[in-house]
């Protein structure tokens, strides 16, 4: 197990190319320069000289094709890195194995959303005769503080506590970033952003999807689907061939939606909330 460098990054995509849609959180990661910029967030996992597996190792730590081997080396050189990890996720298999061996010194913990559906679609939207909302549109550089409270909210309301206490400068700047990239979407109505959604990880032709948000006052109204449709029809018209997301298994309407969009499962996710 050692920190790779930027002369692995071709050997490190291929391994996340075994399966491009769970590992789309690290390929992202590395096609953005982490290897350069972050150097020691990306662990490789070797045997016979062989690059086997990879693990994210930040703020978050996200496994990617770890077999049992790689699972025990990741969580022993992870071991005391408690107070540097927000949370664990990624595929259910990998993220269980480490859990079963950090939880006894990492616990307790705030949540842990064992089953997440892992989606994807190749399908345009329009294709299915689903009607796409006209107003969904990538949000400019100089909405940031629109964007702000709606990614805001988002994020309370799915981790159980805000994004930034204090300042909200880097938070601002994470923000910023996506929508510079041209990977935020919203629907803004008398100056108020009521609907937003991201790419937030975006490699190997797979653009992933999270941060999706209605504001509470529009719920039930059968406008997230148009929607959750057009964000699909714009991103496979112009980002990528394909588009993932993961959700909690409990969020019913969420999964409504999303299978109205034509979403399927392919796998299961599972976060460990630290």
């Amino acid at each position: 197990m050692r920190p790779l460098s930027a002369a692995d990054l071709d050997t490190a995509l291929e391994v996340c190319a075994r399966d491009r849609v769970a590992n789309a959180f690290v390929a992202a990661r590395i096609v953005e320069g982490s290897l350069r910029t972050s150097p020691g967030a990306l662990l490789g996992h070797w045997a016979d000289g062989e690059l086997r597996g990879l693990a994210w190792v930040s703020a978050n730590v996200v496994p990617v094709e770890l077999d049992e081997d790689g699972v025990s080396a990741v969580a022993a050189r992870i071991s005391r890195m408690r107070r540097q990890c927000a949370s664990i996720f990624g595929p259910s298999e990998q993220v269980r194995g480490l859990w079963d061996r950090l939880g006894p010194t990492w616990g307790p913990v705030r949540a842990i959303r064992t089953h997440q559906p892992l989606l994807t679609t190749r399908t345009l939207p329009s294709g299915l005769g689903l009607t796409l909302d006209p107003d969904v549109r990538p949000a400019r550089l100089d909405e940031v503080d629109l964007v702000l409270p709606a990614a805001a909210a988002m994020f309370t309301e799915e981790i159980g506590y805000p994004p930034y206490f204090g300042s909200d400068r880097s938070y601002r700047a994470s923000i910023g970033s996506l929508i510079r990239a041209g990977h935020t979407f919203v629907k803004v109505e008398d100056g108020e952003v009521v609907f937003k959604a991201d790419v937030g990880s975006l490699a190997l032709g797979c653009a992933q999807v999270q941060g999706v948000w209605l504001h509470p006052r529009l719920r039930g109204q059968g406008l997230s689907v148009p929607a959750m449709a057009s964000v699909v029809e714009q991103c496979l018209s112009g980002l990528a061939d394909e588009v993932s997301l993961y959700v909690n298994d409990f969020n019913v309407a969420a999964r409504a939606t999303y299978a109205r969009c034509g979403f399927h499962e392919v796998g299961a996710f599972t976060t460990v909330l630290l």
